[in-house]
C-alpha cells in the first residue's frame, strides 16, 4: 500500500510541474499585417462584445452623389450583411468635411458613429483648416482606394500626352490655366507635378469638381485634376481625354491608359478611404468592425461592385493604416508653404 501511495504521489506531482511548465511559455505576440492576417490579435475581439445592438451610423463629409458618398454607400451595404444591423450613411457637409470631423469627434465612444473621410482630412489638418487630426479619433482601417487620379484635357486640344503637356508647360511657363480649388488635393498634385516636371503652371480656384469639368468644357482652364470616375461620361462622349493614372501601375479595368511613370513623369498620388471611430471606443468593438471590413474587402460581391467605380477594395488594418496616414501626412508637409500662397479665384 506504502508503494502505491508512494508511486500515486510522483505521478500527480510529475504531472503538476508539466502544467506549471506549459503555462510559463512565453505567448506569440502578433506582427500588423497589411493584408489582414493578424487583424484579430491587433485590435482583439477575444472577449465577448455585444456590438453592434442597433443601427450604426457612417458619418461622411461630402454631399450626396461625390464619389466618398458613393464609395461609403457601398461599403455600408456590405457592412450590413456582416454585422447583421443597419449601416445608414449621413451626409455632413462643411469647412472642407471638418464639420463631420467635429461631430465624430464629439459623439459618444460606443461604436455607434463612424467616420468615412479621405486624404483631404489630413490636408485640412497640415493647412490649418481643421486642428483634427487622424490622431484624435481611434482607426479602423483603410476600407478601399481610388487608383485612377488623373490629368485630364479637353479633346479639342492638342495635348495627347502628359510630355505634351510639358513641353508646352515649358514653352509658356505661368501661362498655361489648371482648375483647382483652394486648400485641395487637386492643388497638391499640381504643386507635386510642377516640382517633378520644371514647369510653371498658373493654379486658378473655380470650385469644385463639377465646376472644374465645366470650366474645361467652356475651355476655361486647359486641364483639371480628377478620378476617371468623374470624368467618365465626358471621355465616354469623346469631349474629354485622360493623360494618365498616378497609380504605380495600370488599372486593369482600364488598360489602355498609361500612369505617369511610364510617361516619365515619378508621381505616385492614390486616393484612400479610412474609417476612423471617436477616441477610446472599446478596442473589442474596433476589432469586430475591422473584421467585417476585412471580410467585405475579400467578397467577390463587393469587389465586383468597386469595379463599376473604379475603384479597388484595399483592406489595411487599424496600426498599419495609421503608420500609412503618418507617411502620407509627412509628404504632404512638404508643399505646405507653397499651398498657402494666394490662388486666383475663377467663375467656372
Amino acid at each position: 500500500m506504502k508503494k502505491f501511495t508512494s508511486m500515486l504521489f510522483s505521478s500527480l506531482l510529475a504531472v503538476s510541474l508539466i502544467a506549471t511548465g506549459c503555462s510559463q511559455q512565453p505567448q506569440p505576440t502578433a506582427t500588423p499585417s497589411g493584408n489582414g492576417e493578424n487583424q484579430q490579435k491587433e485590435t482583439p475581439v477575444d472577449k465577448p462584445v455585444d456590438y453592434p445592438k442597433k443601427p450604426i451610423q457612417l458619418v461622411i463629409p461630402f454631399a450626396p452623389g461625390g464619389d466618398t458618398d458613393l464609395n461609403a454607400r457601398v461599403l455600408a451595404k456590405h457592412l450590413e450583411k456582416e454585422l447583421g444591423q443597419p449601416v445608414v450613411v449621413s451626409n455632413v457637409t462643411g469647412a472642407g468635411g471638418s464639420v463631420a470631423t467635429q461631430k465624430v469627434k464629439d459623439s459618444k465612444a460606443d461604436g455607434y458613429t463612424v467616420l468615412f473621410h479621405h486624404n483631404t482630412m489630413l490636408l485640412n489638418n497640415v493647412l490649418g483648416v481643421s486642428p483634427l487630426s487622424f490622431k484624435d479619433f481611434e482607426s479602423a482601417g483603410i476600407a478601399m482606394m481610388d487608383l485612377t487620379n488623373t490629368y485630364t484635357v479637353s479633346s479639342k486640344s492638342k495635348y495627347h500626352t502628359l510630355q505634351d503637356f510639358i513641353d508646352e508647360a515649358k514653352k509658356r511657363p505661368n501661362e498655361l490655366n489648371v482648375a483647382s480649388a483652394i486648400a485641395n488635393f487637386s492643388q497638391l498634385t499640381f504643386l507635386a507635378f510642377q516640382k517633378e516636371t520644371g514647369t510653371e503652371f498658373n493654379i486658378i480656384d473655380v470650385g469644385g469638381g463639377n465646376d472644374q469639368k465645366t470650366a474645361l468644357l467652356a475651355d476655361r482652364v486647359d486641364l483639371i485634376y480628377g478620378t476617371y470616375s468623374l470624368v467618365k461620361p465626358h471621355v465616354d462622349s469623346g469631349e474629354f481625354r485622360v493623360l494618365g493614372f498616378m497609380s504605380e501601375e495600370r488599372n486593369p479595368e482600364l488598360p489602355d491608359i498609361p500612369t505617369f511613370k511610364e510617361q516619365g513623369v515619378n508621381l505616385v498620388y492614390d486616393k484612400f478611404f479610412f474609417l476612423s471611430f471617436p477616441k477610446d471606443t472599446p478596442k473589442e468593438i474596433i476589432g469586430k468592425f475591422s473584421q467585417a471590413m476585412e471580410k467585405v474587402s475579400n467578397s467577390k460581391e463587393y469587389q465586383d461592385d468597386l469595379k463599376k467605380l473604379y475603384v479597388t477594395p484595399k483592406y489595411m488594418p487599424p496600426a498599419d493604416a495609421v503608420t500609412y496616414l503618418e507617411n502620407v501626412q509627412k509628404e504632404y508637409e512638404k508643399f505646405k508653404t507653397d499651398m498657402e500662397k494666394p490662388v486666383e479665384k475663377v467663375n467656372p
